[in-house]
């Protein structure tokens, strides 16, 4: 699975594919109930690759209710931790399986390069579910420190029905966040994918099926956000939402939580994430790598993503000639050829969008060092990676989440006007930190106002830490790590009285 295939390869792959177009319910594929459909299209030729079920509430109902009586009979929520884990450890085998399929279905549908699918997505989809797996029996209950006169068993129960509502720019890695400790903990869950990226999902419901994943337990239902989002959000035979996306689409699902059963709800939002170059930072050409990286990968269409580079003013000019030459790597083209680092951008609103901001930023005075433009290749939406000069903190591209291959360059007068400007936002998911000083080091990375900081790299961590944001960026909970287990289980006192 690490070695990459030729262009050819994959289009004779992708031209094979047999596509999942039916939602996944009870164990098996079926059409929407109103046999509504809509179109998929591939973001590097604007074709239309497949019509996919367009779910309503009728369905979302019928998901709700199979997988409820799923985790009632026991099939699943009844299991040991260690009968979950061999029946999850099968469904990793089987993905590593389909791996290739799935790397090429994934690039074809969200316009992704093949090898970031490749090399990055599916290892760590992989990775992540056996990770979870791994983790469900060997995580202990507690006992109170009662006394001889009691005993208090402190115990964690399955939630029940679990609905994971999930973004378009990392679909199958997304999935795998939510659906690893969620099924390891014993739940039954309902995925809504994005719209503009279903098949993988749809994919990977079949293969854990045919896992021994029992029918009902892992459900699917496609379509658009406001036909399933909600109902799924305010049925109340659901127990949790976790939601991946906008700030905007997170606030309706607290509020429909308080409209109907106080559903537990998990929220990881937007960012607007800075790289921190301080005074003393060092070997400039590998921090100029690393800010690139975290600016381009996926396209920018990344909710971590630095998108506003924030340098200390003695060594602004010199980094910013490293940052501009180490662009030059990133190339934009057809995403089944495995020599590009960038390919399409996702659909024609989010195209639009980005191409906005960058007129935006010229408005308002920022400089534009390179890029800024569409690029015109066969029919696709494709934009090439620009970068800004000379952006204050009251600019729109300074503070609104572009999601996209464009990032500015913001000058501090010192440490501590850095850290000021890099806390100058609403959200608070990720920050990058670059300093030769130790104790600065951790001194900054503690004022720093983000859930995740890496320091002298850009890096979100990996399965064993936290993932989840300050302020706008995050709410109830965390993906990763054991604390992702926490939120799709209730913890339970159990009393015994043991005094004569």
């Amino acid at each position: 699975m690490s070695e990459l295939l030729s262009i050819e390869q994959y289009k004779a792959i992708s031209a094979d594919l047999e596509l999942p177009t039916q939602a996944f319910i009870n164990g098996e594929f079926v059409d929407a109930q109103s046999g509504a459909t809509f179109s998929t299209v591939n973001p590097a030729t604007g074709e239309t690759i497949a019509k996919i079920a367009a779910c309503n509430s009728e369905d979302a109902d019928l998901a709700v209710a199979t997988a409820k009586a799923a985790f009632e009979s026991g099939v699943w929520s009844n299991l040991s931790p260690s009968e979950r884990k061999d029946v999850l450890l099968k469904f990793v085998r089987l993905i590593e399986a389909n791996a290739t399929e799935l790397a090429v279905m994934e690039s074809l549908e969200a316009g992704k390069p093949i090898h970031e699918c490749v090399l990055t997505d599916l290892p760590e989809t992989i990775h992540c579910i056996q990770w979870h797996a791994e983790a469900a029996d060997k995580l202990y209950d507690q006992i109170s420190p009662s006394g001889h006169g009691a005993t208090g068993m402190i115990v964690r129960d399955p939630l029940g029905v679990v609905a994971c509502v999930l973004p378009w720019n990392f679909p199958l890695m997304m999935v795998a966040w939510k659906l690893g400790p969620a099924l390891a903990s014993g739940n039954s869950v309902i995925i809504k994918p994005a719209e503009d990226t279903s098949m993988t999902t749809l994919l990977l419901a079949k293969l854990a099926y045919d896992a021994g994943i029992p029918a009902g337990v892992f459900n699917v239902v496609t379509g658009y956000g406001h036909e399933i989002g909600q109902p799924l959000g305010m049925h109340p035979d659901v127990q949790a939402v976790s939601f991946t996306g906008s700030t905007l689409t997170g606030r309706k699902f607290l509020e429909y939580s308080a409209q109907s059963n106080l559903k537990r709800i998990v929220l990881e939002c937007g960012g607007k994430s800075p790289s921190v170059v301080l005074s003393d930072a060092e070997n400039l050409d590998s921090v100029a790598e690393n800010i690139v990286n975290a600016a381009l990968w996926n396209m920018g269409q990344n909710c971590t993503a630095n998108s506003r580079i924030i340098i200390h003013k003695d060594i602004k000019a010199e980094l910013t000639e490293k940052i501009i030459k180490a662009m030059d790597a990133w190339q934009t083209g057809d995403p089944m050829d495995p020599q590009f680092m960038l390919g399409a951008i996702i659909n024609r609103r989010q195209y639009e969008k980005i191409l906005g901001f960058i007129e935006t930023g010229k408005e308002q005075g920022a400089t534009l060092l390179t890029g800024g433009h569409a690029i015109d290749m066969d029919g696709g939406l494709f934009i090439a990676p620009t970068l800004f000069d000379d952006v204050t903190p009251e600019m729109t591209i300074a503070q609104d989440e572009i999601f996209g291959p464009v990032f500015g360059l913001m000058s501090a007068d010192s440490d501590e006007h850095a850290l000021a400007l890099a806390n100058d936002t609403c959200y608070g998911l990720q920050a990058s930190l670059y300093t030769a000083n130790g104790v600065k080091a951790q001194k900054f990375a503690r004022r720093l106002q983000a859930g995740t900081v890496s320091v002298n790299c850009f890096s979100e961590g990996d399965i064993s830490t936290p993932f989840g944001g300050y302020k706008l960026s995050g709410f109830g909970g965390r993906d990763n790590s054991l604390q992702a287990h926490d939120q799709y289980t209730e913890v339970k006192t159990i009393w015994f009285d043991l005094s004569d």
